[in-house]
């Protein structure tokens, strides 16, 4: 009999509560034991989990992996998937091996080169892979630049950070000036060119920005799994247009995915995104990690986190094909337990007489997934790894 997969994820996003979810149903039948970890106790993920913890806060990239090898051999981990400091994990995978623990993340190269988009989109561009044109600011000088060049192209300028993940940061510049439009309504991201270069002249530090055009849709995110040896064992596109969502198998999408995914060792699962420009695709951001939405490939009849899992346990799972595309579909928002909250013992008022007595600390609860659950305040990692201690399992 095989025995149970110890899986964990560290602040992780709220969606991937369905990764979870599609773990413990694998069509292997395998049983499976999450643990989560996160700095935010009222995130979902940790109650969707069998055990849980609270992260310190405020470790460096290098004392952080030392606390995710002391969980992994405290917690028997056979798979660790990292967000969180991801980049210093994957350099000491060695020693995470060492102490029985596979890491579901790409090599060191592959996260180095797409932690930057500027040093991305060179890189993709070098092996053929079609971007959009863009111009790496720090000065408003330089902003007002790549604005003007833009608009005399007849694009329409926007800017992000050229590092981060998601949308953060993202905003469109436009000339009209600052009025009731930006307040009426729900929250634009239109951002007028003069109030922009006014922050950026009196940021106390260049900023960081990849200046480029607006870039149409449809958004195409291609889920990849990828094998240490380099080769994609699965390759779906998502859809998104507007609230319309939906799945692609078309090769204007798949073939330039793959190609990264080959090219750049961005083994296990990875997520890659298109938009167009003008009448063809260009590279819009590549993610090292799973993307939120993979579970949606459940529409496809594919569990790509256990398959993920899998190939990151040496089990080879072949090529993924879908057996069929799933229906167009929307994204809708809905509830998901959380852990109880606890509540600090009250003081009460006590007579000047009487000595004056030290302090209650905050009582902990346990939680349904049997984690401690901390009081309000900051969380030490003594107290983190006291309480993980208290209610670890055998």
């Amino acid at each position: 009999m095989l025995s149970r997969v110890r899986v964990w994820l560290n602040r992780t996003y709220a969606e991937n509560v369905f990764f979870m979810d599609q773990l413990r149903r694998n069509p292997s039948d395998r049983a499976v034991e999450i643990h989560a970890t996160h700095g935010d106790p009222d995130s979902p993920v940790l109650a969707a989990a069998d055990t849980a913890e609270l992260e310190p806060e405020g470790l460096s990239p290098a004392a952080y992996v030392e606390y995710a090898l002391d969980q992994c051999a405290r917690r028997g981990i056979d798979v660790f998937v990292p967000r969180l400091h991801q980049s210093a994990i994957v350099a000491h995978r060695a020693e995470f091996e060492a102490a029985g623990t596979a890491l579901l993340a790409p090599t060191p190269e592959a996260v180095a080169v797409f932690e930057d988009k500027v040093v991305a989109y060179e890189a993709v561009r070098g092996i053929g892979v079609p971007v959009p044109p863009w111009w790496r600011v720090r000065t408003a000088d330089e902003l007002l630049g790549a604005v003007e060049e833009l608009e005399a192209r007849g694009d329409k300028p926007c800017f992000k950070p050229a590092s981060g993940a998601g949308g953060v940061g993202f905003r469109m510049i436009t000339r009209s000036p600052f009025s009731m439009v930006q307040l009426s309504g729900f929250p634009s991201p239109y951002v007028p060119l003069d109030l922009v270069l006014d922050a950026v002249a009196q940021a106390e530090e260049p900023v960081d920005w990849l200046v480029m055009p607006r870039l149409e849709q449809p958004e195409v995110s291609v889920d990849c799994l990828t094998g240490r040896d380099n080769r994609v064992r699965m390759a779906v596109g998502r859809t998104k247009h507007g609230r319309r969502r939906g799945f692609t198998l078309h090769e204007q999408w798949l073939e330039p995915a793959r190609r990264i995914a080959e090219g750049f060792g961005l083994h296990h699962l990875s997520n890659i995104q298109f938009r167009m420009y003008g009448d063809r695709p260009v590279l819009l951001d590549v993610n090292t990690r799973p993307a939120g939405g993979l579970h949606q490939l459940s529409l496809c009849g594919i569990n790509a986190p256990w398959a993920a899992v899998q190939l990151a346990l040496g089990e080879e799972t072949g090529v993924l094909e879908p057996p069929f595309l799933g229906q167009d579909y929307a994204v809708v928002s809905g509830p998901r337990p959380l852990r109880p909250v606890s509540i600090p013992q009250q003081r009460m008022e006590e007579p000047q007489s009487q000595p004056q007595q030290q302090p209650q600390l905050p009582q902990q609860s346990l939680s349904a997934a049997g984690a401690a659950e901390p009081a309000d305040g900051p969380v030490t990692l003594a107290q983190a790894e006291s309480a993980s201690r208290a209610i670890a399992p055998a």
